[in-house]
């Protein structure tokens, strides 16, 4: 793994994947500077092929963490095209807020010129603003329009969370649905930490990496999947 600046000031990790994966933009949660919580999944994805870039944002920012998330989009398309891949052929996953955000993204791809081979939310917070945008992500869905030109999404989230219900995703997945935008919502047996390889302190103030059975097959599991759609 290697950190790097995608701007001046602004750190991400860079998980080098084992070749012929394309790459995954991974982007953590509402706490600024992160992005050491995404570690273990992060890794588990670049051991199955993709290369993954997870960089630091706050959504603190005076602009919610609009520009951090779209400097570190340009930074990683860069690196797609870098490595001569197609930008658009880029994965978009988000945890928690992050999730929010990478929806935001999407369903505004077009106004923003930028595209994406799949959009992954885990354990996403939609009834949150969306970072991007700043209002509800179900304001901003489109009522018609070619459904071949969506980027497709999967929603993971885990019964068991208590900081992001599962409900969030089924309503937004119905809310997609009804737009005609190709969604999955796939519900895993863990909660909101365990949905990424990681276990909340007893404080509730921070995020490590988990060592139990349960908690890492989770996680195997969603990091398996990711790395399929590259």
């Amino acid at each position: 793994m290697e950190t790097v600046e995608y701007e001046p000031g602004r750190a991400a990790d860079v998980h080098p994947g084992t070749g012929g994966g394309g790459h995954v933009l991974l982007w953590h949660g509402r706490g600024p500077n992160e992005r050491g919580a995404l570690a273990t999944l992060a890794g588990l994805v670049a051991e199955r092929g993709p290369t993954v870039i997870v960089p630091d944002w706050s959504s603190e920012s005076d602009d919610g963490g609009r520009a951090d998330l779209l400097q570190s989009l340009r930074f990683t398309r860069g690196a797609v095209g870098d490595h001569g891949g197609d930008p658009d052929s880029l994965v978009l996953v988000g945890w928690s807020l992050g999730g929010t955000a990478a929806a935001g993204v999407t369903i505004n791809a077009r106004r923003l010129g930028v595209g994406f081979a799949h959009t992954v939310c885990l354990a996403g917070g939609f009834t949150a603003p969306d970072p991007i945008s700043g209002v509800l992500l179900t304001g901003q869905l489109p009522s018609g329009g070619p459904a071949e030109s969506r980027s497709p999404f999967t929603l993971f989230h885990g019964i068991a969370d208590d900081i992001a219900p599962v409900t969030a995703s089924r309503a937004f997945a119905q809310a997609l649905e009804l737009a005609a935008w190709p969604v999955e919502v796939i519900e895993l047996p863990t909660d909101h930490a365990g949905i990424v390889g990681t276990v909340l302190s007893e404080d509730r103030e921070s995020w490590n990496p988990a060592t139990d059975e349960a908690t890492l097959t989770v996680a195997v599991d969603v990091a398996d999947r990711i790395a399929a759609l590259t």
